[in-house]
Order: C-alpha cells, then structure tokens, then sequence
C-alpha cells in the first residue's frame, strides 16, 4: 500500500481530536485529588488500551516484543519515561493555564523539538533510524514545501501563545478564576515550557522504536498498525515516571485511601465541584466548595470518567501512528501536524468552556488567526508530503 498523505493528515487530526479533548472528562471526576485520578486515567492510557489493542490488531505482539534487542527496547523505554515527565507536567500545566493556553505553550516547544531534532540529529548520527537528514530534505522541492508548512505551524502556535499572554494581561483575576480555578501565569508558563521540551522524546522514543514496527510488519502486521506495538514500551516509561510521581504525591498528600474510599477525609473536603478548571481540585481551590458533612464520593463515576480520559487520551496516539504510515519520506512532519491539530481543538473546547471570556476582540482576534494560520500549516504539509510522495505526477 502506498503512503496517501492526505489520509495522513486525517488520521492526524483524528489524533488531535483525541488530545485536544482528553481533560474533557475529568471534569466529571469528583472530589478526588489531581494525582489520584491522573494515575487512574493514565492506567488505562499507558497500559490498559496499549496492551489491548496491540494484542487485537497486530500478530504476535508478545513474539515481536521478545526478539528486540535490548538497546531497542532501552532506548525506547528511556525516551518514553522522560516523555512521561513532560506528560505529568503537563496535567499541571492544564491546571494552571487552562486547556487553550496551556496546550498553545506547551505544545509549541514540544512541536519544535520533536519535529526538528530527529532529522537534524541524522546529520551527526547518520545510524539512527530517521528517512533523511535535515539538509537532504531542505535540498528538494518537496522538503522545502514541507518545511515551510513546518515553519508555518510554529508561526501558527505562536500566534495562539500570543493571544494567551494578551488574555492574561488583560483579563481581571475574578474572571480568570472563573474560568480556571487555579490561574497562575508565571508558574503555568514555566512548567509548560518544561512540559514540551520533555514531552518531545516521544517523538525520540517513536524513532528508537522503529525496529520493532519493522518486526510487526514482518511478522504480518497489516502496515497501518504497525506503530501500535511501539506505543507498549514507550508508554511503558511514561507509565514509570508517572506512576512513581502520583503515587509520592498521594503519600505527600495522604490522598492514597482516595482509590476505595466511599467517603472524603474531612481534609480533603474543601475541593472544586463548579465553575473550576477540573472536578477534582484540591483542598482550598478556588470555586464553589463541598460542606464538611457532604463527604460521599461517587467513586465509579469517578473511576469511569478517568478510564474515558485515559482511553481518549491513548487514541491519540492510535491515530498517530496510523498518520505516520502514510507519510512517506516526510513522516518527520506527524509530530508537527499532530501538535497543530491538538492547538486547534483543544482552543475550541477553551472556547466552549468560556476560557477566553472577558478578553478583547484583539485577542479573540490572535486566537482565531492563530487557528487560521495552523491549519493552513497542515495542508501545505500535506501538500509537501503529497509531492515527495510522487502524487505530483
């Protein structure tokens, strides 16, 4: 089958569709700590849908995973769990700048390192598993169209932060409040900007891997699933970094009895059910609050909206790596096309949500030219990658 880029970038933006909507459900969740339900919808994201698609779709999930060598396997787990450093980060990152801006920030770095360094770095580590170098692919017509979209893309999520800073400077802390229960510019700002460039080694990690889809595709693996038995170790690691923090959080918090418990330790009472950026919150959030003796916790709905999340979140990358098939040569843009998408549909929910409430029509202006020029960003992508694909003639 050859690659068809413009499916490519469908399945692309399915997978946008999938990120950018993912904390959607947490707002469901009730009265449980941010640590608590992040690790129970990441269960179901890192291990639970890895495991239970790769077995469904692929052949020989188990044999293909057993015949890596272990630097295959090191090197794919080692970026996976620092990639799951950017990911837990980036929880807080939702907290503290809400789900518009706080993608635009984060996901900017992370489009810039993830896109760029794999092709550059082939100029100095000719063996790794990357189709060109940055300069092979600067050389040809097609790669300088995609570039450009690249280039094009990162313009777009700049524009977006832009009108994230207008909307903080703007906005007074009651509105703000309103809309994200725990707003905090300066500290969202540095975590997600150590969020993206951590969460960038999962395009690393997908690179590391690319032995082990080449062992599915061998083994009979129709070649669209063929990056599904990759996500089980990377999402591995990113299970190991975040199991190990949520789980030190849950001890520093005391919030472990949080997971069986019917009922929530006085404590603990004061946690955001209205009006906040999650359900969950903890003790002394900003928002609507539960009286001491209102202490029942509706642990199933709690345990289903987190499997949503987590499962909504895992097709993110279900999508991805059925994108990245149809690249061709040009795969190096997924990971752009991937963080525009999630930009432009995680904004549309900020927007529903009234995030950008209270803010200018210049700022709604930025935000809606921001989208404009991102989207623009993944067709001429896929335009470059159509060319070089030979679709031209």
């Amino acid at each position: 089958m050859s690659p068809n880029p413009f499916l490519g970038v469908l399945f692309h933006w399915l997978g946008g569709l999938a990120s950018g909507s993912f904390y959607v459900p947490y707002k469901g969740v009730k009265k449980w700590s941010w640590e608590t339900y992040w690790l129970v919808g990441g269960v179901f994201s890192w291990i639970v849908c890895p495991w239970a698609l790769g077995l469904v779709l692929t052949h020989d999930l188990v044999g293909v995973l057993r015949q890596q060598s272990a630097g295959t396997l090191g090197w794919t787990y080692f970026f996976g769990a620092l990639w799951g450093l950017g990911g837990l980060t980036f929880g807080l990152t939702m907290r503290y700048l809400g789900m518009s801006l706080g993608m635009g920030v984060a996901l900017g770095y992370c489009a810039a390192f993830g896109t760029l360094l794999p092709p550059i770095f082939k100029s100095f580590a000719p063996t790794i598993p990357v189709a060109q170098t940055i300069g092979e692919i600067a050389a040809t017509t097609p790669g300088r169209v995609t570039l450009a979209g690249v280039a094009i893309c990162l313009l777009g999520i700049g524009v977006a932060a832009l009108a994230g800073l207008n909307k903080e400077r703007e906005m007074p802390d009651a509105e703000k409040k309103k809309a994200i229960a725990e707003f905090a510019f300066t500290k969202g700002i540095l975590v997600a900007t150590f969020s993206g460039v951590m969460s960038a080694c999962f395009a690393f990690a997908l690179t590391a891997g690319n032995p082990i889809g080449e062992a599915s595709l061998a083994a009979g693996t129709d070649p669209i699933w063929t990056g599904l038995p990759k996500l089980v170790v990377v999402l591995l690691g990113g299970f190991t970094t975040n199991f190990i923090a949520c789980v030190a959080l849950n001890w520093r918090n005391r919030t472990g009895y949080q997971y069986f418990a019917a009922q929530v330790r006085p404590e603990h009472a004061q946690l955001t059910v209205a009006g906040g950026e999650h359900g969950g919150g903890r003790a002394g959030a900003v928002g609507e609050v539960v009286a001491a003796r209102d202490l029942k916790v509706p642990v199933l709905s709690n345990y289903l909206f987190s499997a949503l999340a987590g499962a909504t979140w895992y097709f993110q990358f279900f999508f991805y790596t059925m994108g990245e098939t149809q690249m061709g040569r040009f795969g190096f843009t997924s990971w752009t096309l991937h963080m525009a998408s999630i930009i432009i549909f995680s904004t549309l929910w900020g927007v529903y949500f009234r995030e950008w409430r209270g803010s200018s029509r210049r700022t709604h202006a930025l935000i809606t030219a921001g989208l404009a020029v991102l989207v623009l960003s993944t067709l001429v992508i896929g335009y470059g990658t159509y060319l070089g694909s030979g679709g031209a003639h």
